[in-house]
C-alpha cells in the first residue's frame, strides 16, 4: 500500500456503480483511493483494470491517509444505514474540511439530516444524484451534487471532467445546498417513471389497437426519434422492439414477463410531491402501473371473470400513429413540467437556489431521461428563469395547442377499447384541470366545512377570510 498523500480522490464500494466511477476518473487523469468493506473485491478490481493510479487499501485508515487534503471521497454504497454506518467509521479519522460524498440514491430528508450533523463537526457532506447506469458511471454520466460552495469548487474539477458532455457542456452542475442533489435526482427518476411509462402506453395502443408488430414498432420508435420526440429512451425503444430472442426467435420483448420493478425513487418522488403540496398525476400514475404490473396472479385471475365487462370489438383510427405520436409528445411536455414544479416548490420550501436552466442543461447528457425537449426546456428557462410552469411557455403552449387533442383522442380511444392508459389519462386530466377557471373543490369544501367544520372562503367577499356555516 502507498500512504503517501497523493490520490486525489477516493472512492468507497466496490460494486458495479463504484468500480466503473472510479475507472472513470483514473482514465481522466486523476489518481483514486478505493475501498470497500472486503479487500477482496477491490484486490479483483485493481488486478483487471492493471496497476494504474489506483490506490487500494486494505484499512480504512490507509485509505485516508492516501488522499490530499483536503479529502474527498465517494460513497458508492446501499443507501440507508449503511452510509451512516459508513460514515460513522471513517468520521475520526477525518480532519475539519474534508468531504463525503455520497453517490447513491439517497432519501434527500437523510442527506439534509447527515449535512446538517457533518456541518457541526467540520465536515462537508454533499449528496450527489449520478445518472446514467453502470455504463454512465464508466463512460459520462450525468451528476447532480448538492452541499457547500466550498465542496463543489474542492470536487468540481474531478466532475467536470468525469462527466458527460453535450454541445451545452459538462453534465453537472452545483445544484444547491444539502439535499438539493438528491432530491432532483429523485424526481429526474419520477420523469423517468412517466416518460418509460408513456412509452409503453403507446406501444400497448399501437401493438393491441393498432396491429403493429414488434418489427414495425421498432420501425416507428426509430422514426420518432428523428422528430421532436428525440431521446435516449425513445431510441432505446426502437432497438428493444427489434430484438429476437435466441430460444425462440420471437421478438424478445414479447418474451419478457408483465411485471415491472422498482427500486423506490418512484415513490419518494410521490411521498415528496405529497408533502410538498404538489400534484404530480403522471409521475404516480407510472409508480402506479409498476405495482398492479406485479399483481400478475390476480389479474390472470380477473381477466376471465370480468370478461363480459370488456369491450366486444373496438376500430383503430387510419391515423393511429400520428395521434399516438401527438399523445406522447404533449404527455411527455406535462410530466416534465410537473416534475420541474415539484423540484421549484421543494426549492421555495427548503431555500435552493435551484437553476432549472442548469438542472435541464445537466441532464441532456448522460442521464436516462435525456432528450431533445431539454433544449428547449433550457431555452424556456433561460428566457424566464422565474416562469412559473413550463407550460406558460410561449413554445411549449404552442405545442401543447397543436398536439393535445391526439392525446385527448387517445385516452377515449383507450377507455373504448378497454386499454389501459393511466399515464396518458393522468396527463390529461392534469392539464384539464391546470386550465379550468372553477373547478367542483367548492363542493368538496362545503361537505368539509359541513361535517368537520373546516371552514370555506366566499367568491365574493375573499377579504373575509376563512367562514363557517350551519350546513345541517
Amino acid at each position: 500500500m502507498n500512504a503517501k498523500p497523493t490520490a486525489n480522490i477516493g472512492v468507497v464500494g466496490m460494486g458495479v456503480m463504484g468500480t466503473n466511477l472510479a475507472a472513470n476518473i483514473e482514465s481522466r487523469g486523476f489518481d483514486v483511493a478505493l475501498w470497500n468493506i472486503t479487500y477482496d473485491e477491490t484486490e479483483a478490481f485493481v488486478k483487471k483494470e492493471g496497476d494504474k493510479r489506483f490506490h487500494p487499501a486494505k484499512s480504512a485508515e490507509d485509505f485516508i491517509a492516501s488522499m490530499e487534503r483536503p479529502r474527498a471521497m465517494i460513497l458508492m454504497i446501499t443507501a440507508g444505514r449503511p452510509i451512516d454506518l459508513t460514515i460513522e467509521r471513517f468520521l475520526p479519522l477525518l480532519d475539519e474540511g474534508d468531504i463525503i460524498i455520497d453517490g447513491g440514491n439517497s432519501w434527500y430528508e437523510d442527506t439534509q439530516r447527515r449535512e446538517k450533523a457533518l456541518r457541526d463537526k467540520g465536515i462537508h457532506f454533499v449528496g450527489m444524484g449520478v445518472s446514467g447506469g453502470a455504463e454512465g458511471a464508466r463512460l459520462g454520466p450525468s451528476l447532480m451534487p448538492g452541499g457547500t460552495e466550498y465542496a463543489y469548487k474542492r470536487i468540481a474539477p474531478i466532475l467536470e471532467a468525469i462527466a458527460a458532455k453535450t454541445d451545452s457542456g459538462a453534465c453537472v452542475t452545483h445544484v444547491g445546498a444539502d439535499g438539493a442533489g438528491h432530491f432532483v435526482k429523485m424526481v429526474h427518476n419520477g420523469i423517468e417513471y412517466a416518460d418509460m411509462q408513456l412509452i409503453a402506453e403507446s406501444y400497448d395502443l399501437l401493438k393491441r389497437l393498432g396491429k403493429r408488430d414488434a418489427a414495425q414498432m421498432s420501425e416507428i420508435f426509430t422514426k420518432w426519434n428523428e422528430g421532436p420526440l428525440e431521446s435516449f429512451l425513445v431510441e432505446l425503444t426502437g432497438k428493444v422492439l427489434e430484438k429476437k430472442d435466441d430460444r425462440t426467435g420471437k421478438p424478445l420483448v414479447e418474451m419478457i414477463l408483465d411485471k415491472a420493478g422498482q427500486k423506490g425513487t418512484g415513490q419518494w418522488t410521490n411521498q415528496a410531491a405529497l408533502s410538498l403540496g404538489v400534484s404530480i398525476p403522471s409521475i404516480a400514475a407510472a409508480v402506479d402501473a409498476r405495482t398492479l404490473s406485479a399483481m400478475k396472479d390476480t389479474r390472470v385471475e380477473a381477466a376471465p371473470v370480468f370478461q363480459a365487462a370488456k369491450p366486444s370489438r373496438a376500430e383503430a383510427p387510419t391515423n393511429l400513429e400520428g395521434l399516438v405520436h401527438q399523445a406522447l409528445l404533449s404527455a411527455k411536455i406535462i410530466a416534465y413540467a410537473q416534475g420541474l414544479y415539484l423540484i421549484q416548490q421543494a426549492a421555495k420550501q427548503f431555500s435552493w437556489a435551484v437553476n432549472l436552466q442548469e438542472v435541464a442543461r445537466i441532464w441532456k447528457g448522460g442521464c436516462i431521461i435525456r432528450a431533445a425537449l431539454l433544449d428547449e426546456i433550457m431555452g424556456a428557462f433561460e428566457k424566464s428563469p422565474g416562469l412559473a410552469n413550463l407550460l406558460f411557455d410561449d413554445k411549449f403552449k404552442g405545442v401543447i395547442i397543436e398536439n393535445i387533442n391526439g392525446l385527448r383522442q387517445i385516452v377515449a380511444l383507450g377507455a373504448t377499447a378497454g386499454i389501459p392508459l393511466p399515464a396518458f389519462a393522468a396527463s390529461l386530466s392534469y392539464f384539464d384541470a391546470f386550465t379550468t377557471k372553477r373547478l367542483p373543490q367548492n363542493l368538496v369544501q362545503a361537505q368539509r366545512d359541513a361535517f368537520g367544520s373546516h371552514t370555506y372562503q366566499r367568491v365574493d367577499a375573499p377579504e373575509e377570510g376563512f367562514v363557517h356555516t350551519e350546513w345541517i
